[in-house]
């Protein structure tokens, strides 16, 4: 607080000369939303104008709700691209300029006739640089009218902030939206009225798949924009799992009912990720949603999740992004300060303790590490105390090897441990005592195809070879000598996808897959 103190004796006098002519009390104004205007630059007059608004306003909760937008803005922007043409210079293209997204794709085909070769260029805009006056003083009355009107109308304010006030779902494009959501879904808004929740949510499965095409598996987006908007969303009826999540975020909040965007970073025992929605009833309680499987409600996930996180606007106090500096954490969801892990919402967990190796140095950051595509992902973090350290919230069924990130390298410093439903297993491997394994073929996991070579790895420290294995012509099972026990192990064809599970085989040749 002491250092806050110190910041605002500069920013408050500069806030006091711009704001003066448009009647700011800037005394009235939270430091912490203070302190993210001074990331505003040449937006700073905009934002000012809607606090002006609701200030002179005779709505209290508008202008708290302003005020948690604003000081969580910082967190927000939209990762969005141009079009430039062979000489660098940009060219103007607006998709929504046409009937439907198919006459856009021809005209953008006629375009790159005309012009020649048409290249992208990303960019990324701030929210407190971009976001405009009429924008929030706009959102803000529509949402605070659909909110008052939904069965959500007494939730918590905290709630309602959280998870019905936001503007956006991710990083997606900033583009005005309630009004067209609110037509469109107002039927949800109606069937609230005298149907359950879970009925209702049954019926946006339904809506989804009369109109939107799911294109997982079937076409990959060939455009530098990693979310879709949700103006997109409406115009192409047609988007990957991450864009249908966003899709039920904003018809959910269009109707003024509270909604997360879950999701999960990597599957623990396959490839990929997935993502999905959380809605909330009356009293907050959690009711899962995912429109693009068949069960839609309460649907269990199919397999176990590195992580199971949920997105928030608000800056999370226990985030690692806040204790620690953005180049210590790697690339990935735990750079971010807007996260809560619900792991234990979706599946079961366990808090996993782990021995570390020698050497490493109390308080220090420890990644909990999760194999897929043929490497460790970190998932999750803890600290290093007294040797050991501890991972919360850990789902089982998994396997987790400890990691320290150095230099944008993961170094390992221990060895990994099964986090099994019912037993937890440290797998150091026993290289003094040696066994003769036998791998057999095993439907949906393993079909050896004859005269393609086979190497078995295991894990220490590193993957460690343990020889090649040709599949031979009517054979069905592979033969390894000298095989630690207790070991980690890869077997990894010449042909490989980066799709091979670890496994481990007991001494009664039980084999078990993660």
């Amino acid at each position: 607080m002491r250092f806050l103190r110190h910041i605002l004796i500069f920013i408050l006098p500069a806030f006091v000369l711009t704001a003066c002519n448009r009647q700011i009390r800037v005394n009235e104004v939270p430091a912490t939303v203070l302190l993210a205007l001074e990331q505003a630059g040449d937006n700073l007059q905009e934002l000012e104008k809607a606090i002006v608004h609701f200030q002179n306003g005779d709505d209290s909760l508008k202008l708290q709700a302003l005020y948690f937008l604003l000081e969580n803005m910082d967190n927000h922007y939209s990762a969005d691209y141009y079009w430039k043409d062979r000489n660098g210079e940009r060219v103007d293209f607006d998709e929504f300029s046409y009937p439907d997204f198919p006459s856009a794709v021809d005209a953008m085909k006629q375009l790159r006739e005309k012009k020649g070769n048409l290249y992208k260029k990303g960019v990324i805009r701030k929210d407190l640089a971009e976001i405009s006056e009429k924008y929030l003083i706009d959102h803000i009355d529509h949402v605070f009218r659909t909110w008052r009107a939904s069965y959500a109308k007494d939730i918590p304010f905290k709630d309602f902030c959280e998870y019905v006030l936001p503007y956006r779902a991710t990083i997606e494009p900033l583009q005005q939206w309630r009004e067209a959501y609110n037509e469109r879904y107002r039927w949800m808004g109606d069937s609230l009225r005298h149907k359950p929740l879970k009925t209702v949510l049954a019926y946006a499965g339904i809506d989804y798949s009369h109109w939107f095409t799911f294109t997982f598996g079937k076409e990959t987006r060939d455009e530098p924009l990693p979310r879709l908007g949700p103006k997109h969303l409406l115009f192409r009826e047609k988007g990957a799992c991450e864009d249908v999540a966003a899709l039920e975020v904003f018809a959910f909040r269009s109707q003024g009912i509270p909604v997360a965007y879950d999701f999960v970073p990597l599957w623990a025992t396959s490839v990929g990720a997935h993502f999905m929605n959380t809605v909330f009833d009356a009293d907050m309680e959690p009711v899962h949603l995912d429109v693009t499987t068949g069960a839609v409600v309460d649907h269990e996930l199919p397999r176990e999740p590195a992580k199971v996180i949920r997105q928030t606007y608000s800056a999370q106090p226990h985030a690692l992004a806040i204790l620690e500096r953005e180049e210590r954490i790697p690339p990935n969801f735990l750079r971010t300060k807007n996260h809560l892990d619900v792991t234990r919402e979706y599946w079961p967990v366990r808090d996993m303790q782990m021995e570390l190796f020698s050497g490493q140095q109390d308080t220090s950051i420890v990644y909990a590490c999760m194999f897929s595509g043929g490497r460790w992902h970190p998932m999750w973090w803890g600290r290093a105390d007294g040797g050991k350290t501890t991972f919360t919230d850990m789902p089982r069924g998994t396997v987790v090897m400890p990691a320290r990130y150095e230099n944008g390298m993961l170094l390992p410093v221990g060895h990994p441990k099964v986090n099994g439903f019912n037993h937890e297993l440290l797998l150091e491997p026993d290289t003094l005592r040696k066994r003769t394994i036998e791998i057999h073929e095993q439907e949906s996991y393993l079909i050896f195809r004859p005269g393609k070579r086979y190497e078995l790895f295991y894990w220490d420290i590193e993957w460690r070879s343990l020889g090649e294995k040709t599949a031979p012509e009517n054979g069905r099972v592979l033969q390894f000598k000298d095989v630690p026990r207790n070991a980690l192990l890869l077997l990894v064809p010449e042909y490989s996808e980066r799709k091979e599970r670890p496994f481990m085989i007991t001494d009664d040749g039980t084999r078990h897959w993660w």
